[in-house]
């Protein structure tokens, strides 16, 4: 995983891709190098090592003709399968997955990426013929913003990347209003910032003679509406042999191995899982994140799904006299809103894997939304928080004004059954996108690596296929994966409830940072977006009780952060 960028046009210069990449060298801490054609093209690579850590697999990568040149972030995690098919056409110089996808391109091109099962995002500059063609794996885990004013072509890894090219710093008016209104991050190609956009998770781009052409090349629905009719003899078992799959592919890498754990089905199904993997478990490091709160902490389940299994656990403790000055460091970083204390604890655990020298970790992220964990599937409503009664947004503090431009936002439903449209929804448009971008930003910042077992695109396009009794089952959620999960747990973790809150966010944020959060908020009230009465009005309700949710809060604390 590592840190790409670039700049096509007659802007395309050297001091101007160094300067992006210093702006992300931490995605890449152990080479960073660039190349490019003043006033035509500038690539440029933040690396970290993962597989074949040799020089010789450094970025920005020219294939064997001397025609190709690649920049690329993520893993292609069945490259030795590529490989295997590819090597008796080509001459491979390195044990890299980075020469196995220039090569497959170069042999299929645009089709590789079918045949791709990884997380990634790629550009590969085509000398001959002066064409840039960039793409992003199917559900968007490695992220490609880019920016184009018509003449010039700027991409890059992350968002502050294209501040340090000079991009102007803009607020995307309709993203953040819809984020105060209904919580939405925005659309798979939208940001926070004007003219910056995201080529969408399943998508490809080509930019030639100044022309931009973008195409999706992921059909997750035509994949469903496939599989639908396709059942195995033995639902279970081949279910598991996917999983199993899943993990094996990605325990691949030349450098230590780890995972993350709560005390929830996913995370214990992971560590079973792992388990069964053949691997010395006593060099493999678990970790988890503590608020010494034992209302959320997850530690006495954790501690017993590790009884009697020999990995390692490293506790990571968060306190609240840590989150002022991790917050606005979290939300610069980021560059766009963020999910709250949660993140903020989760960073803690990538902080201590990298001092412990544990470059990447597995966790349980895509369970849910494949699965079909969350409350809201059950009640078959249109929530997209969980847990909460009462609408976790306070728009009436917003200026009436600009509370008259929002329009609700509307998601596709290729589906007849309100349930598959609901996951379909949180897979593309919703909790994954936003979950990723959070996870991406957190990992990267600490030169970590975040792999993500249960999001491989064959384990969540059989279950997301099969029928919902097969997930909620006499009002049981995620029932096969809990009958998958006997096989190997103690029933009491199999049966563990799922928990939507993981934090004393509300606590903190009425209590121990009252006096900070007041201050955070203060800054608002004179921005054109907000209602300063209204502003206090509520934050003084949240004070004496009205707390269910603390998202307006941290919505308001996010925002504070980034809009001074």
């Amino acid at each position: 995983m590592c840190g790409i960028a670039g700049i096509i046009g007659p802007k395309a210069n050297k001091l101007t891709i160094l300067k992006m990449l210093e702006a992300q060298k931490h995605r890449g801490p152990d080479f960073t190098a660039d190349w490019e054609i003043e006033g035509k093209i500038a690539l440029g690579h933040n690396r970290l090592s993962i597989i074949d850590l040799s020089s010789n697999a450094n970025q920005p990568f020219t294939s064997e003709c001397k025609n190709f040149i690649l920049v690329f972030n993520g893993e292609i995690y069945n490259y030795i399968e590529l490989k295997n098919e590819l090597q008796t056409k080509y001459l491979f110089k390195t044990q890299s997955d980075t020469e196995v996808l220039l090569n497959a391109y170069i042999e299929w091109g645009e089709s590789c990426l079918d045949k791709c099962n990884g997380m990634f995002s790629f550009a590969i500059w085509n000398k001959k013929e002066q064409t840039l063609f960039a793409a992003r794996d199917r559900f968007g885990v490695k992220p490609f913003y880019y920016y184009f004013d018509h003449s010039t072509f700027y991409f890059a890894s992350e968002i502050n990347t294209l501040f340090a090219a000079g991009i102007p710093k803009a607020t995307h008016d309709k993203v953040w209003l819809n984020f105060f209104s209904e919580g939405s991050y925005g659309l798979p190609n939208e940001t926070f910032w004007q003219n910056i956009e995201q080529l969408p998770g399943g998508h490809f781009l080509t930019l030639k003679d100044n022309s931009l052409q973008l195409k999706k090349w992921y059909h997750f629905e035509d994949s469903i509406f496939l599989l639908q009719n396709q059942f195995d003899k033995n639902e279970e078992e081949y279910i598991i042999h996917l999983l199993l799959k899943s993990i094996n592919l990605r325990f691949r890498a030349d450098v230590p191995v780890g995972f993350n754990l709560s005390g929830g089905l996913d995370s214990s199904t992971l560590l079973a899982l792992i388990d069964q993997q053949d691997i010395d478990k006593s060099a493999v490091e678990a970790f988890t994140f503590i608020t010494n709160d034992e209302r959320y902490d997850e530690i006495k389940w954790v501690k017993a799904m590790l009884e009697n299994r020999s990995f390692h656990l490293t506790i990571c403790p968060l306190s609240a006299k840590e989150i002022p000055g991790l917050s606005l460091k979290m939300a610069l970083h980021q560059a766009e809103p963020y999910g709250g204390i949660p993140t903020i604890a989760y960073s803690k655990i990538f902080q201590t894997s990298s001092q412990n020298g544990v470059k990447v970790l597995l966790d349980g992220q895509g369970s849910d939304e494949a699965w079909a964990g969350y409350d809201y599937y059950l009640h078959n409503n249109q929530n997209v928080i969980q847990g909460v009664s009462k609408s976790p947004f306070r728009t009436n503090v917003i200026d009436k004004d600009f509370a008259n431009e929002y329009h609700k936002t509307s998601y596709p439903k290729p589906f007849e059954e309100d349930l598959l449209n609901l996951q379909y929804r949180d897979l593309f448009y919703t909790k994954i996108p936003r979950a990723l971008r959070f996870n991406d930003r957190v990992s990267m910042l600490y030169g970590t690596e975040l792999r993500e077992p249960f999001l491989d695109y064959e384990l969540v396009e059989y279950v997301f296929s099969r029928p919902n009794d097969f997930k909620i089952k006499n009002g049981v959620q995620k029932w096969m994966l809990r009958k998958i999960a006997e096989k190997f747990l103690q029933k009491k973790l199999v049966l563990t409830p799922k928990r939507p809150l993981q934090t004393p966010q509300r606590e903190w944020l009425s209590e121990d940072l009252k006096d900070w959060v007041v201050a955070e908020v203060e800054l608002l009230k004179n921005h054109r977006w907000f209602d300063s009465k209204t502003l206090q009005t509520e934050l003084d309700l949240f004070f004496k009780g009205d707390n269910q949710s603390s998202f307006h809060i941290w919505q308001w604390i996010n925002a504070a952060q980034l809009l001074k």
